[in-house]
C-alpha cells in the first residue's frame, strides 16, 4: 500500500502543476475571477495532499500502522471529491457541484486525524 500511495501522491502532484498552469494561462481569460480563484482552490488543495500521500507513505515505510494506510485513502477520497468538484464547477459552472466539496473536505479532516493517531502510535508524540 504504501508504495501505491506515494505513486498516487505523485501523479496527483503531476496533475496539480499541470491544473495550476492550465488555469493560470489557460482559462484566466475565460473564466470570471470568482471561478478561477476556485480553480486555483482545487489546484492548491490537490497539491497539499499529494504531497501529503507521499509524506504518509515514507512515514508507513519507517513505522509500519495500517492509520498510515486509512490517512492516504482518505486523503485521495478528499482530492477526489474536494478536488474534483471544485474543478468540474470552475469549469461548468453548476453550482449543485459544490455540494459535494464538503464531503472532501470531511474526507482531509479524517484524513489528517487517521494520520495524527498512526503519529500517536509510532511513538512520535513521545517526545
Amino acid at each position: 500500500m504504501t508504495k501505491a500511495l506515494f505513486l498516487l501522491g505523485v501523479a496527483f502532484a503531476f496533475v496539480s502543476v499541470t491544473a495550476g498552469a492550465f488555469g493560470a494561462h489557460g482559462l484566466r481569460a475565460q473564466l470570471e475571477p470568482a471561478r478561477l480563484a476556485t480553480f486555483e482552490t482545487a489546484a492548491r488543495y490537490q497539491m497539499y495532499h499529494a504531497l501529503a500521500l507521499v509524506g504518509v507513505s515514507l512515514a508507513a515505510s519507517r513505522w509500519p500502522d495500517g492509520w498510515w494506510s486509512v490517512g492516504g485513502v482518505l486523503f485521495t477520497a478528499g482530492t477526489i471529491f474536494f478536488c474534483g468538484s471544485l474543478y468540474a464547477l470552475s469549469l461548468t459552472g453548476a453550482r449543485w457541484l459544490g455540494a459535494i466539496a464538503p464531503l472532501g473536505g470531511v474526507c482531509f479532516l479524517a484524513g489528517w486525524l487517521a494520520v495524527l493517531v498512526a503519529a500517536l502510535r509510532s511513538g512520535m508524540g513521545s517526545g
